[in-house]
């Protein structure tokens, strides 16, 4: 059979809506893996010109519609471009924020402006490599708890929280605004390219969230409400991807907050018919398979 994409399949099942064809997702796919496969050196040609970049999005996009999907992964992150980020994934990485006054003198006005300086470039060959019936899914990368970290570290977060209250509100409430801002003009220049909106916040662990309930909701949620309305201001549904148990704040997710689908599970914390049971009539639910089972299990196995 000729594949033929058709991204309105991802849009129905974001929706929650039946699809007439079941759509493949991943969240995201290594370029460097994508290189391998395809026989190109994929990393020079992303930070190559732009003709070297056109290159590497023909080959990227044309990647995702080989292989039977029916949009094209892609996002940029916030934390990328935050001056001394880094925090987040790497627990040797100093923070740059401690204190009130790393915090006062954090340059948070100039991050929309570097966001696009940077990476403005990428979203323009993506929309000129973009294959016929398919259309992108992600965007703005990093979500508000993650980009915290990003300049404080999970570990010194906590001791922001026992030391100084008003600091530790003040970040969510200064992330949030910031990344609003690079959402407002995102979605004026670039959402086009996109038919689904999402960004990755992993606010859990196998057994609960790395925040209190209370804090998340009093403290992350509310950044993210802004940013939601307005995906749905340009009619188009809003995937969260968050790993880990965040069982005790999914009635917010959805009721107060509005994301239309979910993404990511893991069979140690519940396995996808959990997620289904309690969730399925009312949003999307992306995922199913734990990487876990697709490195270790026979064939077999996961047939079964």
């Amino acid at each position: 059979m000729k594949f033929q994409p058709n991204y309105q399949y991802v849009v129905q099942a974001a929706r929650n809506q039946e699809a007439a064809r079941l759509p493949l997702y991943e969240h995201n796919v290594s370029y460097k893996k994508i290189g391998e496969i395809m026989g190109k050196d994929m990393e020079s040609l992303y930070n190559g010109d732009d003709r070297e970049l056109e290159e590497f999005f023909t080959t990227y996009c044309g990647f995702f519609k080989d292989h039977g999907y029916d949009v094209v992964t892609f996002e940029e992150c916030i934390g990328r471009v935050m001056p001394g980020s880094g925090a987040l994934g790497d627990s040797r990485v100093d923070p740059v924020i401690k204190d009130r006054d790393d915090f006062d003198h954090y340059p948070w006005d100039e991050i929309p402006e570097y966001y696009f300086e940077k990476n403005s470039r990428y979203f323009q060959a993506l929309r000129k490599c973009m294959p016929d019936g398919m259309k992108a899914i992600g965007g703005v990368g990093n979500g508000i708890f993650e980009c915290v970290q990003e300049v404080t570290g999970f570990q010194e977060l906590c001791y922001i929280a026992a030391d100084d209250e008003e600091l530790y509100q003040d970040l969510f409430r200064k992330v949030g605004e910031t990344n609003y801002k690079i959402w407002k003009r995102f979605m004026k220049e670039f959402g086009d390219i996109y038919c689904v909106l999402r960004f990755g916040d992993d606010l859990g662990y196998k057994s609960n969230t790395l925040l209190s309930a209370e804090d998340i909701r009093t403290l992350i949620l509310p950044r993210y409400k802004p940013i939601v309305d307005l995906v749905h201001a340009y009619d188009k549904p809003f995937l969260l991807h968050s790993c880990g148990s965040i069982f005790s704040v999914m009635e917010d997710l959805i009721d107060k907050i509005g994301i239309d689908a979910k993404h990511s599970n893991e069979d140690q914390i519940a396995l996808f018919p959990e997620w289904v049971k309690r969730y399925g009539s009312r949003i999307g639910n992306f995922g199913g398979f734990d990487v876990d089972m697709i490195c270790h299990a026979s064939r077999e196995e996961m047939r079964e």
